[in-house]
């Protein structure tokens, strides 16, 4: 396993992954830029170019190869998570809804803020059934950021 630090517009992510995959992309809260990785490892470059390109807004897809360790049903809901359009959003609800059983929305929810591959694994495109940001790992800030920027439409302040 090897890891790389990337500077973003959020802070600091952490990448972890080798030859099967990318397994973890945390923020993580130590802001030193000193963190971020001059020499990149090759089984991570295609994760560093694709997240860079990811914040300069030049893609909206990744293609990257993951390998994220959870229990089946953590990696059912990731599975589902990584279906949600880019500029989209589900509920947790429908994500239970869509696992078959509305009784697992909890558990749901849970499995969601486990996963250990942000960004690609889009968690942060979960929202309340009434449209409320709910939480987040990395940070409600995080999450309202991430949707701003993954909106396809450009809000502009007037003062």
């Amino acid at each position: 396993m090897v890891q790389a630090f990337l500077e973003t517009p959020l802070g600091i992510l952490l990448i972890q992954g080798d030859q099967d995959g990318i397994s973890v992309i945390k923020f993580v809260e130590n802001q030193n830029k000193s963190l971020e990785t001059d020499e990149i490892p090759s089984d991570l470059r295609d994760a560093v170019d694709q997240i860079k390109n990811y914040f300069d807004g030049t893609l909206n897809e990744f293609t990257i190869k993951l390998n994220p360790q959870g229990t089946e049903f953590q990696k059912s809901v990731w599975n589902q998570l990584a279906e949600i359009p880019f500029g989209k959003t589900t509920s947790y609800l429908q994500m239970a809804k869509n696992l078959g059983d509305t009784k697992v929305i909890r558990a749901a929810a849970s499995a969601n803020g486990k996963n250990p591959i942000s960004i690609i694994i889009p968690c942060h495109r979960v929202i309340g059934s009434d449209n409320s940001m709910t939480g987040y790992a990395g940070g409600i800030w995080r999450k309202k950021w991430l949707l701003a920027h993954e909106s396809p439409v450009t809000q502009h302040t007037l003062f």
